[in-house]
């Protein structure tokens, strides 16, 4: 186990240990027995998810990194998770396979545990499912530092309690994850986007709804609002341009996206849509509670407060306006928000909405937003795995 330099500290002037740097999961388990407060990270390009608090050190895992097994024939793969995504993706896709959860931040330098950690997904999730739909084993580093595995490395295995998808989304709380096993699926042939424009957001959720209901298999769904539909068929390339012209008569309508397809999911995924000034977070809900949100983001954008951009500057500015996307069908809400957190805090509690904060100009005074989160069961899960509470509470 390697130190950096002694100490780092954060702008705001906190002073917490350096990194310490682990390279094997028996190096992981000896920093948490070493260490009263520790919380692990990847390849931070989440950074408010992996930021310590004051006086506990960050467990660097970025060198815990390469493939341990990977079965094309089987459609799994295990690696240590501090290997990157895009070496995952790479040698997936020699093998003509890949990951439909499509993972954000790839291209950053997001590593597998780290994506685990924090249960992201990307469009694609619309089809098969989230991160959560994909893990099939774990291997991590408890709270008393014992190296514990739940699940196993091929589909069918009898895990009993399903630690596995209890570690995704735990944001390191619960446990340091040093190996991840995933099912992998087939890369569709070739696909295809097509993008419906309607006058405003009733008619996009009412098509939206309708297409839920419809059997297309699309690959992707995501709403630009007011009301432009972003769909993504895949599959045989032969009978790609049926498919479209049966999706475009359901619809009434619908532009094919000549070429720039693969770049177009490219910038939803990765979020380039969203202003670099704003704060990112992350909101699940439901086709149905999407216009009470789009109702209070259109009177926030109408009405933002004076001197509250993160940037310290004053007055209505345009720029303020909160922009955002919904993904997975409407499953999900990606709000970028160009104020104070605390704002959209209130906003979402009001309508009993959760948010998770991915990304932000500055550190944020709490990663939950809205409503309370229920946690009496993870209370009780976090004291079976983190008696002594090394893993910082998700503030």
């Amino acid at each position: 186990m390697n130190r950096s330099p002694p100490w780092s500290a954060e702008p705001a002037g906190v002073i917490h240990p350096a990194p310490l740097v682990v390279r094997s999961p028996e190096e992981a388990a000896e920093a948490v027995r070493a260490h009263a407060r520790l919380l692990p990270r990847g390849g931070a390009t989440k950074p408010p998810l992996c930021a310590p608090p004051a006086g506990a050190a960050a467990l660097d895992l970025r060198g815990l990194r390469g493939v341990v097994e990977y079965d094309p024939a089987e459609y799994t793969l295990t690696a240590l998770a501090g290997t990157p995504l895009a070496e995952v993706q790479a040698l997936l896709g020699r093998a003509g396979q890949y990951l439909p959860f499509d993972p954000p931040f790839a291209p950053g330098g997001a590593t597998l545990g780290g994506t685990v950690a924090a249960g992201l997904s990307g469009p694609g999730r619309h089809r098969y499912g989230g991160v959560r739909d994909f893990v099939i084993g774990v291997r991590f580093v408890d709270g008393t530092g014992a190296l514990v595995r739940g699940g196993g490395r091929v589909v069918k295995n009898a895990a009993g309690f399903d630690l596995p998808k209890l570690m995704v989304g735990s944001l390191g709380r619960l446990g340091v994850l040093v190996e991840v096993s995933l099912k992998v699926f087939p890369r569709p042939e070739a696909t295809a986007t097509v993008r419906l424009d309607r006058p405003a957001l009733p008619e996009a959720l009412d098509a939206l709804v309708r297409l839920g209901r419809a059997p297309f298999d699309l690959e992707a769904v995501d709403l630009e609002p007011p009301g432009r539909l972003w769909l993504r068929l895949g599959g045989n390339a032969s009978a790609l341009g049926a498919r479209i012209d049966r999706l475009r008569a359901f619809l009434g309508g619908g532009e094919v996206v000549p070429r720039e397809e693969e770049r177009l999911w490219d910038e939803a995924r990765e979020f380039t849509w969203a202003p670099p000034d704003a704060a990112l977070v992350k909101v699940p809900l439901t086709p149905l509670r999407i216009p009470p949100l789009e109702a209070a983001l259109e009177r926030q954008a109408a009405h933002p407060a004076a001197g509250n951009h993160p940037t310290g500057a004053a007055g209505t500015s345009p720029a303020a306006a909160p922009t955002r996307r919904y993904s997975a069908g409407g499953q999900v809400a990606w709000v970028a928000w160009p104020q104070d957190l605390e704002t959209l805090h209130d906003l979402l509690a009001g309508l009993g909405l959760r948010g998770l904060v991915i990304r932000a100009p500055r550190p944020p005074a709490r990663l939950l937003l809205g409503a309370p989160l229920e946690q009496a069961f993870l209370r009780r899960v976090k004291a079976a795995l983190d008696p002594h509470g090394r893993f910082p509470e998700v503030a």
